[in-house]
């Protein structure tokens, strides 16, 4: 018998529904791996998930740092927009101290390895982001004549140094030794700032400083260098602390110490290349 037109019909709609639900099944799977693969890869626009997001950062930083990290932090900031960055500066014990106490802050750059690798459990690894060296802070016109070490060692000179278990304090003690000269200081300071004021205000003679804590008092103390063979290399080692809240924040900014915008104001202020 042979089929009626309307049979034929039936038979041609119903190939067409069978071959459409391959082709239909395809489509909808190669949809789905799609959007599969657009979850999965990030957009241009997204920050990577690494990225550093904006934050309020401590940073705990030796005192020698002041001047030149008031310059960083304009920096930085303008950088990276929604970051504010707030320094706690002190005496590198101090800051040590400070973070055995579980002090809030997120880095630490002290002024010297030997305070920094005392906190190796509370610190990431940390990086020498400059280095700096020791000068003889006079008074003004430097009446006495300071030109060398030794001339510390005259009882008519009012010296004034930072306390042994003080960065700087220990760097003095290591030149002093180091050349055999007997120095009685008239106080021990807390912080190489301490020392510094003691000169500009008069009420020391000398006093043994970091070169770069010199640059902004020029008008009120003489800087006298002590050559290299003489002198002690001071490091500066910057490291996140682990108890941060902020730790992609406080690693973005401790990578950036080390970067060309930091290392260029580091020097410009005195400080040498790490």
């Amino acid at each position: 018998m042979s089929a009626t037109p309307n049979t034929r019909r039936i038979a041609a709609a119903a190939l067409g529904a069978a071959l459409l639900v391959p082709l239909s099944a395809c489509g909808s799977g190669s949809g789905n791996d799609e959007k599969k693969a657009d979850d999965a890869a990030p957009s241009a626009s997204a920050p990577a998930s690494t990225e550093a997001k904006a934050a309020n950062l401590t940073v705990l930083a030796a005192s020698s740092l002041t001047d030149v990290f008031t310059t960083a932090k304009a920096a930085y900031e303008k950088s990276h927009p929604g970051t504010r960055v707030t320094f706690s500066f002190a005496g590198s014990q101090e800051l040590a101290a400070q973070v055995k106490q579980g002090a809030p802050a997120d880095a630490l750059v002290t002024a010297d390895t030997k305070t920094m690798d005392g906190l190796k459990g509370e610190t990431d690894g940390p990086t020498v982001i400059a280095k700096n060296r020791l000068v003889i802070a006079t008074g003004k016109g430097n009446p006495f004549k300071v030109d060398e070490l030794k001339d510390l060692a005259d009882s008519k000179i009012k010296v004034v140094l930072a306390a042994p278990e003080v960065p700087v304090g220990r760097y003095g003690k290591q030149i002093l030794d180091a050349q055999k000269i007997e120095v009685k200081p008239v106080s021990q300071e807390p912080n190489v700032r301490a020392v510094l004021s003691k000169v500009e205000l008069g009420e020391a003679d000398a006093g043994l400083v970091y070169k770069t804590d010199t640059v902004k008092s020029a008008d009120k103390v003489v800087a006298v260098d002590i050559p290299d063979e003489q002198n002690a290399v001071a490091s500066y080692p910057a490291a996140t602390l682990k108890q941060s809240k902020n730790a992609a924040a406080a690693a973005a900014f401790v990578a950036w110490l080390s970067g060309p915008e930091a290392q260029k104001i580091l020097q410009d202020a005195g400080f040498q290349k790490a």
